[in-house]
């Protein structure tokens, strides 16, 4: 099974963030623009949080309140959970299923420098698999 630092090297380490101050409806344009579920929140490079479409839909949407009024700090997830590039795909789809988070920051010596969907998990759990397949269909037809 990969690590994470091989998944972000396969995918890609781009990072799409944003201000803590900045509007929630600026975050949502800019979900949309890049077609992702969450982003980071930063301020001066360090970590502070995630916002994702979650936090939304609970904390404006159901609230009855306005995301064009609303800074990213008031409804982004604070306490993130965060893995080194060490670890391995598996690992870290376990620990997004327990603790039901859907995005993962990958952190190395205290800076971001990727971010893991669980559908980044399974899409490389699915390719691990169909090459075991593809490995015993192989050796069984020797």
């Amino acid at each position: 099974m990969k690590t994470i630092k091989q998944l972000l090297q396969a995918k890609g380490s781009e990072i799409y963030s944003i201000g803590p101050d900045e509007r929630v409806i600026d975050a949502l344009r800019m979900m949309a623009e890049k077609n992702v579920g969450a982003l980071i929140v930063t301020e001066n490079g360090k970590l502070l949080g995630i916002i994702s479409e979650r936090d939304y839909a609970r904390k404006v949407i159901l609230q009855k309140k306005s995301s064009h009024d609303i800074p990213v700090r008031e409804i982004m997830t604070g306490k993130v959970l965060t893995v080194d590039p060490g670890r391995t795909v598996e690992e870290c789809m376990a620990l997004m299923t327990n603790q039901r988070v859907r995005h993962l920051p990958v952190v190395d010596g205290g800076r971001t420098i990727g971010v893991l969907s669980i559908g980044d998990m399974v899409k490389e759990v699915i390719a691990d698999q169909e090459q075991t397949i593809r490995q015993l269909e192989s050796y069984i037809h020797r």
